[in-house]
């Protein structure tokens, strides 16, 4: 389910190119070349239909610049744990800033990975089975132990990833128990909990949500086909790694069923403005969430300009729609 030809409309006639937009960047995380790629982007789009837009990394000037020019808005094009664990967010509203997206504790819940699984699964929600271990009890309980009953928990294959992170960094899959303790190793070096879940065969698709006025709809859902059968940092950001086909190749009735239960996890995080859920389908047809962002990645290669430009819009003007809408807040 896209946006229809009406709600386009009503993008282009949204924007108010007086709006002073701040568009953050940047920030420490080990996804910053990827941040400053999505906030030039993002920039430059807000740019093209007219709007006073800046950049600007997160950084120790960024609170007087707040205080002594305040923006009517604010893009958070930081990915990583800057924007997207709800602390810039709670800044952002200790300074009376409108920014788009989710407020803080809905943002700090989706980051959470084992957190947001669980409410999902209480709203009924499909997602893998899993297990949060933190490295300290990784070590106190003995590895091979823990291991062990993680085997025989869950069964094989697994995929293992940082429960805070993304970008596909530190995550693996494990095929057979020997390789899980590696797996583990190169997980914790990006956080120290790792999320072990069940491995679900099946297409990659990620539907991103945006609100454009009229409530969350549901953009085309797009599949991840990486040359290498994971969908890794270097599948995600280097060319030819990866080909992706909007709209998914699937049956009109598995789509339609996929863009509710992307729909569902929006709802039942409480996420606002826009989200990219991540999903795999399995050969029944049916959708399992596996995770969803609330900074969706803004470069040539991310997944949701390609939905937009799937659903007939033109990436600026809803941006701009966003922004907007964030000012009036």
């Amino acid at each position: 389910m896209g946006v229809t030809a009406a709600e386009e409309s009503a993008v282009s006639g949204s924007e108010t190119t007086d709006l002073h937009v701040l568009v953050l960047a940047g920030g420490l995380s080990y996804e910053r070349d990827v941040s400053l790629r999505s906030g030039r982007r993002v920039l430059d789009a807000l740019r093209a239909v007219g709007m006073q837009a800046e950049l600007r990394d997160a950084d120790v000037a960024l609170l007087p610049a707040l205080t002594v020019d305040p923006p009517d808005a604010v893009v958070i094009a930081l990915h990583g744990a800057t924007g997207e664990d709800g602390s810039l967010r709670g800044v952002l509203d200790l300074c009376g800033v409108p920014y788009v997206g989710c407020d803080a504790r809905a943002s700090r819940l989706a980051w959470d990975k084992p957190s947001a699984k669980a409410v999902l699964r209480e709203a009924g929600i499909a997602t893998p089975d899993w297990v949060a271990l933190p490295h300290d009890r990784f070590s106190e309980l003995g590895a091979v132990a823990v291991l062990d009953r993680i085997v025989d928990r869950l069964g094989l294959p697994l995929m293992v990833k940082p429960a805070q992170g993304g970008s596909g960094l530190g995550a693996a899959v494990v095929r057979d128990a020997a390789s899980l303790p590696a797996a583990m190793v190169g997980c914790f070096a990006y956080d120290s909990t790792a999320l072990v879940e069940r491995y679900v065969p099946g297409m990659d698709v990620a539907v991103s949500v945006v609100d454009l006025g009229e409530g969350p709809q549901a953009l085309p859902a797009v599949e991840i086909v990486p040359r290498n059968g994971v969908y890794d940092y270097a599948a995600r950001y280097t060319a030819g790694r990866t080909t992706w086909h909007t709209p998914a190749r699937l049956e009109p009735t598995v789509a339609e069923s996929v863009a509710q239960v992307a729909l569902a996890a929006h709802a039942a995080l409480g996420l606002r403005d826009l989200s990219r859920v991540d999903l795999i389908v399995d050969s029944d047809g049916q959708p399992h969430v596996l995770e969803v962002n609330v900074s969706p990645g803004m470069t040539e290669t991310s997944l949701l300009p390609l939905a937009v430009q799937a659903a007939g819009l033109d990436f600026g003007r809803m941006i701009g729609n966003l922004v907007a809408r964030a000012a009036a807040r």
